[in-house]
């Protein structure tokens, strides 16, 4: 399970064989690598899997392989789709053949063996060990088209080492011509960037180059379709699987799957939690309730940066058992802000009407009132 959406599993991941089995996405939200906080955004789960089974049906048609099967239909009642076929409860059909905003994805299952640690040391060869050749890559690989303020990448780098002709970064967001990419930790208490051996290390049998081509793709796609629908794509991140049915089956026989490994996208894809969208220059994204925290709770905030650093110092992978203070609920206003964000942002990109809400530029208003 994670922090803001949960597993069904309805057959396990083999080192022969994917498996099957499904998201569920809940209306909780996560900010500051916190986990689930105390307040829930209605419709949220339905708007972030709107928008990622859009996104894979988009991949799909570019030639992009996901691990996406499609969205189930979840009711108590019958429901008819656009070509007037019955949707069963429980089947796995594309977007377009759901009536109402679906929160449930279907999807194939890959191999997540544990990764051992002792303090903040990370065991990578035992993870592979366990996962042979059909494994969730640890890593998320980060595109960048813009690199706003407060980006983490101007305290970590200067803009020649991006073939920048600035001798600083600026006091403004840069738009990038080429986009940058970035690998970092996925199973790790606290995310670290890595530099690209590290991360070829760390990917197993996945090769680098083409995660990053693939990266480069995704990026591609979403931002075309986020610049159709007015809408400014900043950056993202993709997670991988990489499975060789071939050199999984231990008899030597060919599994299910391709012959000479394949990385396919997985997780979700191109949603407001994953990726910063904008709007006429205003934030659309899961970016907005993180600044709202850090104006409205700063001695949270505060408290959340000082446990990750004295858990880095002192070797200790756990940094939420090191913080003393806890985060508020928020406001009903700024929930319902909340709420019309979503849900209007993801009709706008998915060019439908899948949510009652007031129009973008409203709700576009409402996030600039907070």
């Amino acid at each position: 399970m994670t922090s803001v959406k949960e597993f069904r599993i309805e057959d396990e991941a083999t080192a022969d064989n994917l498996g099957r089995g499904s998201f569920v996405f809940t209306d909780d939200y996560s900010v500051f690598d916190w986990g689930k906080m105390p307040d829930q955004i209605p419709q949220k789960g339905a708007s972030l899997c709107s928008m990622g089974a859009f996104n894979f049906e988009l991949l799909e048609s570019e030639g992009v392989p996901t691990h996406y099967r499609g969205v189930v239909e979840r009711s108590s009642t019958d429901r008819r789709t656009a070509s007037d076929e019955d949707v069963e409860d429980g089947d796995v059909v594309p977007l377009a053949d759901v009536e109402n905003p679906p929160r449930e994805m279907a999807i194939d299952l890959t191999q997540v063996p544990d990764l051992p640690h002792e303090g903040r040391e990370y065991d990578y060869e035992a993870y592979h060990a366990d996962a042979g050749s059909n494994y969730l890559v640890p890593l998320e690989i980060v595109f960048r088209n813009r690199v706003p303020v407060g980006s983490s990448l101007r305290r970590r780098t200067d803009p020649a080492d991006h073939g920048l002709d600035l001798a600083e970064w600026p006091d403004e967001a840069v738009d990038l011509d080429d986009p940058i990419v970035e690998f970092s930790t996925k199973y790790e208490e606290s995310d670290r960037y890595l530099d690209r051996e590290e991360a070829d290390s760390i990917a197993g049998e996945a090769d680098i180059d083409d995660l990053e081509s693939i990266a480069r793709e995704v990026n591609r796609i979403v931002t075309e379709q986020a610049d159709a629908a007015g809408l400014v794509h900043e950056d993202g991140k993709i997670e991988c699987l990489y499975y060789d049915g071939a050199a999984a089956a231990a008899d030597g026989e060919r599994a299910s799957g391709p012959a000479n490994g394949e990385i396919r996208v997985g997780d979700v894809v191109g949603t407001f939690d994953e990726n910063r969208f904008s709007y006429e220059g205003t934030q659309l994204s899961k970016e907005v309730i993180r600044q709202y925290h850090k104006r409205t709770q700063p001695e949270w905030v505060e408290a959340v940066s000082e446990a990750k650093a004295e858990a880095k110092r002192t070797d200790v992978a756990d940094w939420k058992g090191l913080c003393d203070v806890d985060p508020e609920p928020l406001d009903e206003s700024v929930i319902e802000t909340a709420r019309d964000m979503y849900c209007a942002g993801a009709n706008a990109y998915t060019g439908r009407e899948l949510f009652d809400a007031p129009p973008l530029s409203s709700a576009i208003g409402a996030v600039q009132r907070l």
